[in-house]
């Protein structure tokens, strides 16, 4: 427990850090990387929506305007942030300090959880994951982007030769693929594809009736590489 609370603490101290420089840090990044990625997320959204992790709200545009958006992050200075882009916007949500691995919502609470390029910064990502599932509504739809390891050996070298310094320095991991937790959190993923040299992979997946075990059964559409 107290490892974990220290690694929060961690994490909070670098997105509280980082906050002020964070939107010109990653325009870059979304222009050539990620690039439609934060509106196929987005765009998919439905009903009473959970964006975990919504940092400084770079999301709030691409929401449907009729979204009920609720969003949770661990930084104050990034909420701060976020706050000021929906009052810019005209965007109404409701913006709360909170733990992804700790959500202050009841079982069911929601139709969709998004989160975006942030699994890859917590740190007990496969609990955030099991939080998500339990935050979501039976037929529910959780949306994911987030950077991972490639399925290019070059390009997975390179990672394997930087992941000590950006996990040390940046909380920020570069080995992880969401898509085994979602599956191991029991969750039917029903679209999955990877671009930019399968270093980037968005994924929506359904909570089912009954748990599935991994890995999920049914329909998958799957476009590039594993």
């Amino acid at each position: 427990m107290q490892a974990e609370q220290d690694g929060e603490a961690r994490t909070r101290g670098i997105w509280e850090r980082a906050a002020p420089h964070y939107d010109r840090r990653i325009r870059l990044y979304d222009r050539y990387l990620v690039r439609d990625g934060r509106a196929w997320v987005c765009g998919q959204a439905r009903g009473r929506v959970l964006e975990v992790a919504v940092g400084t709200g770079l999301n709030f545009p691409c929401y449907a305007r009729d979204t009920e958006l609720t969003g949770v992050d661990l930084s104050p200075a990034m909420l701060g942030r976020a706050r000021r882009r929906a009052g810019e916007l005209g965007v109404r949500v409701t913006l709360t300090e909170a733990s992804a691995t700790e959500l202050p919502f009841p079982d069911g609470a929601f139709d969709t959880v998004v989160c975006t390029l942030a699994l890859c910064c917590i740190p007990d990502d496969r609990t955030a994951v099991a939080e998500m599932r339990r935050v979501l509504r039976t037929g529910g739809t959780l949306l994911l982007i987030d950077h991972v390891v490639s399925h290019h050996p070059v390009v997975r070298a390179v990672q394997r030769l930087i992941d000590p310094l950006s996990v040390r320095v940046a909380g920020d991991h570069q080995l992880r693929r969401p898509l085994h937790l979602v599956r191991e959190a029991g969750l039917v993923v029903v679209h999955r594809d990877r671009y930019s040299l399968g270093t980037v992979e968005r994924l929506a997946a359904v909570k089912p009736a009954t748990p599935t075990p991994a890995p999920a059964s049914g329909p998958v559409t799957a476009t590039g590489n594993p």
